[in-house]
């Protein structure tokens, strides 16, 4: 499923117009994203959390020349299901 699908689902489940659909699906988007970068995490019960996580520098290699890289320290987002999404999946 794209964003589009995602969208048209959205506003039939909801009996909503496509555009306030969009609109919505957004800001909710737009607050994960804001929320993330402030290091904060998002927690939807029975969804699912989303947050920050370090990942330490580490040494990598080109796979092309074999020749030895060093990979930055960078802040990943991260997500983890929460139970009754598991439960769903499964």
């Amino acid at each position: 499923m794209n964003k589009t699908e995602l969208i048209d689902h959205i506003a039939q489940s909801a009996d909503i117009s496509k555009a306030a659909a969009a609109r919505a699906l957004d800001a909710v988007i737009d607050g994960v994203t804001t929320t993330l970068q402030k290091n904060d995490s998002v927690t939807l019960v029975g969804f699912g959390t989303f947050s920050v996580s370090e990942r330490a520098a580490r040494t990598g290699r080109n796979p092309r020349t074999k020749e030895e890289i060093t990979i930055d320290a960078a802040k990943v987002p991260k997500f983890k299901a929460g139970k009754a999404l598991k439960d769903a999946v499964n």
